[in-house]
């Protein structure tokens, strides 16, 4: 890990800390304002937390780019923005590419990644996929083209959820149709990557599915909680896919 990713992850282990006291006391995920888990009936964000801080999913999809930041370089597609490029990529980024499904603000690249037809083979040396797979239903389709516009060698990031409430901004617009568990990923990306060539990591607990679910948000929880790892209740899996080299 380069020494401005252990900064970075050393940033955020030091800011969920000083907040998630107050948020036990508060939520607690002891009792969630004084009520028992099961008791409470509705959410305290149906926004992911986004409204209370730092989405739980973002700890791990962030220190997962942070991990793999030299793979980010040359040129790279991000899909929706390109944030993540340039926040983890930063001067080693050549060309930084957008890609929606319509045109908009900052958008390089309009296309279905399931019908990606119009990307040319061998086009990129990182893919940057971050919960983009859950609202395509075809993600057979987008791994095969991930697979074919990645350069030899090339790599592609990509996170997806396994416990997660319904994005309903998504499943009102194009759908939100998967949710994973690490076999169904790595059997997936095994269609088209060699399974030497993939690494992929759960992330995630009991706590920090209930607190995900009830729209908590990182800093409401200690880095204890968020770094415990329980296989079977996986909020997160990362995976990193190389292309092989010719």
């Amino acid at each position: 890990m380069t020494s401005a990713a252990t900064a970075f992850l050393t940033r955020v282990k030091r800011a969920v800390g000083s907040r998630a006291e107050r948020a036990r006391r508060r939520y607690g995920l002891r009792g969630f304002g004084g009520r028992t888990a099961t008791a409470a009936l509705e959410p305290v964000s149906r926004v992911f937390g986004f409204d209370r801080g730092q989405p739980i999913d973002r700890y791990y999809i962030e220190s997962f780019l942070a991990t793999h930041a030299a793979d980010i370089h040359g040129r790279v597609l991000e899909a929706g923005d390109n944030t993540y490029t340039r926040r983890f990529g930063g001067e080693r980024v050549q060309t930084a590419d957008v890609l929606n499904t319509t045109p908009g603000p900052g958008t390089t690249v309009v296309t279905d990644l399931a019908e990606a037809t119009a990307i040319p083979d061998e086009q990129y040396d990182c893919l940057v996929l971050t919960q983009v797979l859950p609202f395509i239903f075809d993600t057979r389709a987008v791994v095969r083209h991930c697979h074919r516009i990645l350069k030899p060698g090339g790599v592609l990031l990509t996170t997806v959820p396994g416990i997660s409430q319904i994005s309903r901004y998504d499943m009102d617009r194009w759908g939100d149709f998967w949710r994973f568990t690490d076999a169904s990923l790595r059997r997936l990306l095994e269609e088209a990557f060699p399974p030497e060539a993939l690494e992929l990591q759960v992330h995630g607990n009991v706590r920090v599915a209930s607190a995900f679910l009830y729209g908590l948000a990182t800093e409401e929880l200690s880095t204890r909680e968020l770094d415990h790892l329980d296989e079977d209740y996986p909020l997160i899996i990362t995976a990193r896919a190389v292309r092989e080299a010719q």
